[in-house]
């Protein structure tokens, strides 16, 4: 059970959660299934979503666990018809789904200090960088399209989606990512306003440093000691800590929560421990 932190009511309310089997979305569906909800956690990885419907249900709430492709139209389409099914129609989506790749990473964070053997900016693979765009971007765009008709149907709905500290400030080592976070922050201003007369809220956060499955050997060494990586970005964050995937609850609770944030779309919100008010000095 999850401390949630924030005393909202998402009763009757149906939640598309995308990129349900990674740590920090598995929260999310976590806690609003705790919060009433009746939510559709969404994943590549069936296993993992099933795992999670079961010990989510075992606790005496609602959650199904759906296998999707974010990046397959069919796959989506048929998940939002078994949630139709399921539950009706969706209220509320989080595009969660999203993430790096090796092949589009730099071993080096400095060209000049480049040494033989290691994958330097010309050695990224346009197939990793492409793949990196599509994960991020095409994955948010593509269950949008989706599931927002139901939305625009009813004239109500919110959308969250998952940017990122990288949107605004790159980050070394990671361009591909970097800039397709980036392109979640501006898609998102644009949905709002696309939909802001048809009674659509769009907004997104953008997390600081958390330790997840996919960062957690760039973060820390095998014996469990911090890596020069995290000893820089600990040193510039000002509460000098990672963010817990938890500590995302609020933000997300309060963007959601038609009441609450009634007017407020277009917002890329910070959950960041202080990263980005940071200058260094």
């Amino acid at each position: 059970m999850l401390n949630l932190p924030l005393n909202i009511d998402f009763t009757g309310k149906t939640v598309v959660v995308t990129g349900a089997g990674g740590v920090l979305c598995s929260v999310m569906a976590r806690a609003f299934a705790q919060a009433g909800a009746k939510v559709a956690a969404l994943d590549l990885n069936e296993e993992a979503v099933k795992k999670l419907s079961d010990e989510v249900r075992a606790e005496g709430f609602v959650l199904n666990g759906y296998k999707c492709n974010v990046l397959e139209p069919d796959s989506i389409k048929a998940a939002h018809e078994a949630i139709l099914t399921d539950f009706g129609p969706v209220d509320i989506l989080i595009n969660g789904a999203g993430g790096n790749n090796p092949r589009a990473t730099t071993d080096n964070e400095y060209q000049h200090e480049a040494k033989e053997g290691q994958k330097t900016f010309f050695d990224l693979e346009p197939n990793g960088v492409d793949f990196v765009f599509k994960l991020n971007f095409q994955g948010t765009l593509l269950p949008t399209q989706i599931f927002a008709r139901d939305m625009v149907e009813r004239k109500s709905g919110v959308i969250l989606n998952v940017s990122s500290m990288n949107a605004y400030i790159p980050l070394t080592k990671i361009p591909a990512y970097s800039g397709a976070k980036a392109a979640i922050s501006n898609f998102t201003q644009w949905l709002a306003t696309h939909f802001a007369k048809s009674g659509i809220r769009c907004n997104a956060i953008a997390p600081g440093f958390l330790v997840s499955n996919q960062n957690r050997k760039l973060l820390f060494n095998d014996d469990g000691t911090p890596t020069a990586r995290s000893a820089k970005i600990l040193n510039g964050t000002p509460m000098g800590r990672f963010v817990d995937s938890e500590e995302l609850l609020g933000g997300v609770f309060f963007l959601c929560d038609d009441k609450a944030a009634s007017a407020i779309t277009g917002v890329v919100l910070p959950i960041d421990a202080g990263f980005a008010a940071y200058s260094g000095v």
